[in-house]
């Protein structure tokens, strides 16, 4: 298919899972990818994944100052930009009592504060037909325990889609949200966990999805490409949750 044919597209955190499934998916439908990744080593397994189909750039998606660079290399590469899609972000998760300080601001600034300040850097590219994607979770919407942190992170990127839905839409640009449930993405297995931890978790988790399974990252990367296409022309400010039925128990 070629949904995105001809059209230039940015996916941070582009380098694994949803992100990288996102581009490859993105590829397929005829855009122009640059994808970004925080270490050297997602960066490169990246570059030979996608190979010359997408252009692959380091960048640390917490750094606020940071994000300008990210729209320059865009705008160096294509002039202008018509699909954006924020992935990158960081789950960690911790009772109440055991959070630093410097932990919370470590996630706020890659879920919320970096984010907020590559859409502001992007705006003199986008093209006046332009999509943002979100990626927030369900965990905005349900009482996890120990997801304190991470679950505030994620209402606030779900709140700016709504409020820059209303700001940018004059512009041109729609801005809508996923909110993916469990993913069988590497996030589970950066959490620090044992082997046997992490299994245990998994079991717990996949006991309250009424669809019995984890989801995968290309049913999340469909969503994410019907959004940034023309078929979701008059759909602005929406979310769409993809848990699998998680959220409605």
């Amino acid at each position: 298919m070629s949904r995105l044919q001809n059209k230039t597209a940015l996916i941070t955190g582009g380098t694994s899972g949803i992100g990288l499934e996102t581009a490859r998916q993105f590829i397929a439908e005829g855009a122009r990818v640059v994808v970004t990744g925080s270490s050297t080593a997602s960066v490169e397994a990246a570059r030979a994944e996608l190979g010359g189909k997408a252009t692959v750039i380091q960048a640390d998606a917490g750094n606020a100052v940071g994000q300008k660079a990210v729209a320059d290399s865009v705008r160096e590469a294509f002039g202008t930009l018509d699909i954006l899609f924020v992935n990158a972000g960081v789950a960690e998760f911790g009772p109440l009592e055991q959070w630093s300080e410097a932990a919370f601001d470590k996630s706020v600034d890659i879920n919320v504060k970096g984010p907020f300040f590559l859409i502001q850097s992007l705006l003199p590219i986008f093209s006046k037909q332009a999509a943002i994607v979100l990626n927030t979770s369900i965990n905005a919407h349900i009482g996890m325990p120990n997801s304190s942190v991470y679950s505030l992170t994620k209402g606030a990127l779900l709140t700016l889609a709504k409020t820059l839905s209303g700001e940018l839409i004059g512009r041109g640009i729609r801005v809508n949200a996923v909110s993916p449930g469990p993913i069988a993405t590497p996030l589970y297995s950066k959490l620090g966990a044992s082997e046997a931890q992490s299994k245990a978790m998994a079991e717990q988790i996949q006991a309250q999805i009424p669809v019995g399974r984890f989801g995968n990252p290309s049913e999340v990367a469909k969503t994410i490409v019907f959004l940034a296409s023309d078929e979701a022309a008059y759909i602005v400010g929406s979310e769409l949750i993809i848990d699998g039925g998680m959220s409605n128990l």
